[in-house]
């Protein structure tokens, strides 16, 4: 879990956004391990060490049926070009396809050229038409208390 955490904060801090991280280790372990895990993640090494991570979940798609939902593919800056991240996605995709998806979605910010440019390389659909729809924690308790 360490690791794990490690590598999330290093893609928060790419994205300049190191200080929207609340997740911990704790949340993390029961989260991916408990008795409903809700996520599962593949990990690349070198040498015995985490280079890489792939975190990603299944949903479902009203139009499409099940679908798989990569939250996040972070290789760590010194491994980036090496592969690492190339071998994760493919991994994914296998998942997604042996457990009959009919959808892998993800997101990438409209300024992450070098992911474009990764996803682009798989002939990847990235979407201009869709807006991200979100409520944070505090949106939630004020939308609850509505009725």
């Amino acid at each position: 879990m360490p690791e794990l955490l490690a590598c999330i904060k290093e893609l928060a801090r790419y994205e300049k956004a190191e200080d929207q991280v609340e997740v911990n280790e704790a949340e993390l372990l029961r989260d991916g391990f408990g008795p409903n895990p809700i996520y599962e993640f593949l990990v690349a090494e070198l040498d015995l060490k985490i280079i890489g991570i792939a975190l990603y979940y299944y949903k479902y798609s009203t139009w499409k049926g099940k679908a798989l939902f990569l939250e996040d593919l972070i290789v760590k800056e010194e491994y980036r070009r090496t592969g690492a991240g190339t071998h994760l996605f493919i991994e994914v995709c296998k998942i997604a396809h042996k457990q009959k998806c009919r959808r892998m979605d993800w997101q990438v910010l409209d300024w992450n050229t070098p992911a474009i440019e990764f996803y682009r390389k798989f002939e990847a659909k990235l979407d201009p038409e869709w807006l991200d729809g979100r409520l944070f924690k505090n949106d939630l308790e004020r939308i609850s208390g509505l009725i």
